[in-house]
């Protein structure tokens, strides 16, 4: 019984955060590209 209210919980959080991927990957890759930019410029 546990595990099914484990997994309906899972399943819930994952739902909350579904709508919000257009705005969380986005923003996820300018900040990677910044740390990889950024990075890139220190090396050189």
């Amino acid at each position: 019984m546990s595990d099914s209210q484990h997994s309906h919980q899972t399943e819930d959080q994952v739902e909350a955060i579904v709508p919000l991927m257009p705005i969380v990957l986005p923003a996820a890759g300018g900040v990677l590209m910044f740390l990889l930019a950024f990075i890139a410029v220190y090396m050189a």
